[in-house]
C-alpha cells in the first residue's frame, strides 16, 4: 500500500485504528503533537485552535460531500445536520382520505356477529351510530374516521453497516493545486 496523505480518511472493517492512524471519533488532539494535521484541519471539526483541535466524529453519523449539487442544500466542511427521528406535521402529509363504505345486509339470515370472508360491515338495526341517511351503500360521515398518530416521532435513519472511519496522522503532506 502506498503512503497515505496526512488527513486522508479511510473506512476499515476492524475495531482498531492502524499504526499512524486515529479513529474519527471527535477526540481532541494537542496541536504540538501533530502540527501537520492541524495545519490541514484547523478547527473545522472543533477545538480551541490554540492548544488543541478536534478530529472528525463519525460515531452515529454518515459522510456527506461538501458543496452543493443541483437542488441540494449547500454543505460546508465540518457541518453536522439531520436528525435521528422526525415528527410529521399535518401540513407535511399529502391530502388524502381514508374512505369507508358500509353496506346494509337486508337478509337477516346472511348477517353474522363474526365477519367471514366476503362479509360487509353493517350497523345493528336497533342502534344508530352513523349519520341518518336514506341512501343505502353510502360513505361514512367524515367524523367516523378520527385522527391518528399522536404526533410521535419515527426513526429517520438510512440503512447502515457499521464500519470505522480512520484518519491518517502521518504520510505525505497533500500539495495544493
Amino acid at each position: 500500500m502506498s503512503d497515505p496523505f496526512i488527513g486522508e480518511i479511510q473506512i476499515y472493517g476492524f475495531n482498531f485504528a492502524p499504526y499512524n492512524w486515529a479513529m474519527c471519533q471527535g477526540q481532541l488532539m494537542p496541536i504540538q503533537q501533530n502540527t501537520a494535521l492541524f495545519s490541514l484541519l484547523g478547527t473545522t471539526f472543533g477545538g480551541n485552535g490554540t492548544s488543541n483541535y478536534q478530529l472528525p466524529n463519525y460515531i452515529g453519523n454518515a459522510a456527506c460531500g461538501q458543496g452543493a449539487g443541483p437542488g441540494l442544500t449547500p454543505r460546508v466542511m465540518g457541518e453536522t445536520f439531520g436528525s435521528d427521528s422526525v415528527t410529521l406535521l399535518l401540513n407535511q402529509m399529502p391530502a388524502h382520505t381514508h374512505g369507508a363504505r358500509i353496506y346494509n345486509q337486508p337478509t337477516s339470515a346472511n348477517r353474522s356477529g363474526i365477519p367471514a370472508s366476503g362479509d360487509a360491515v353493517i350497523t345493528p338495526e336497533s342502534v344508530t351510530i352513523l349519520a341518518v341517511t336514506t341512501t343505502t351503500n353510502t360513505t361514512f360521515p367524515v367524523q367516523t374516521i378520527g385522527i391518528t398518530g399522536n404526533s410521535q416521532p419515527h426513526e429517520n435513519q438510512q440503512p447502515y453497516l457499521t464500519l470505522n472511519f480512520c484518519i491518517s496522522l502521518a504520510g505525505t503532506f497533500p500539495q495544493r493545486p
